[in-house]
Formats: structure tokens, C-alpha cells, sequence
């Protein structure tokens, strides 16, 4: 039973590690990166928008909003909140440039 627990707190441990890994791999692979922290929903936990001056962007779940808001703050990232600040411009001009054609050519 007590290993049973110590499994789950090391699982959730690892998963928050890789969270982080590929967000600071990210940030130091991209220019221009900003932040936004997007509140949890009845189906989505909370999450964590970083997007690079080109448009790309990078979604992840994040533990709460709270940890969103540290690490951008800790990576010394513009932090946005979602649903208060939109999304740029830049972003959706990347989907748009990068949005795989569906079978019937659109």
C-alpha cells in the first residue's frame, strides 16, 4: 500500500520533469517566447501556452495555474492569462501555414 503511493508521487514526478523538459527545451530553441496560463475546464486540466515570435507554440498540462504562472516567471517569460488576453495574431497565421490538408484537398 505505502509502495503503491510511492509509485504514484514518483509517476506524477516524472510527468511534471518532462512537462518542464520539453517547455525549457522550447523556450531555449525559440525566439521571442510568451506565455499563456489557460484555467482549468470540467474536461481539460490547467495548461501552460508558450508561443515563439514565428507563431509556433507549444500546449502542455501543467499541475495548477499557480505552477504555470512560477515558471514562466522563473524562464523570465511574458505570462498572459488566457480567456482574459487573446492569443496572437502569430499563431494562428502559423496553423494556418502549417494546417496538414484534410482528404478532400481543403
Amino acid at each position: 500500500m505505502i509502495f503503491d503511493r510511492l509509485r504514484a508521487k514518483k509517476a506524477a514526478r516524472t510527468g511534471a520533469d518532462a512537462t518542464e523538459q520539453a517547455l525549457n527545451e522550447f523556450i531555449l530553441t525559440r525566439p521571442g517566447v510568451a506565455a499563456w496560463v489557460e484555467e482549468p475546464t470540467g474536461f481539460n486540466k490547467a495548461s501552460l501556452l508558450l508561443v515563439a515570435a514565428t507563431g509556433e507554440w507549444l500546449r502542455r498540462p501543467v499541475p495548477d495555474t499557480d505552477w504555470g504562472r512560477s515558471f514562466a516567471a522563473r524562464a523570465q517569460l511574458t505570462c498572459y492569462t488566457a480567456g482574459i488576453d487573446p492569443y496572437p495574431q502569430r499563431m494562428r497565421n502559423w496553423d494556418a501555414a502549417h494546417r496538414q490538408p484534410t482528404s478532400d484537398g481543403k
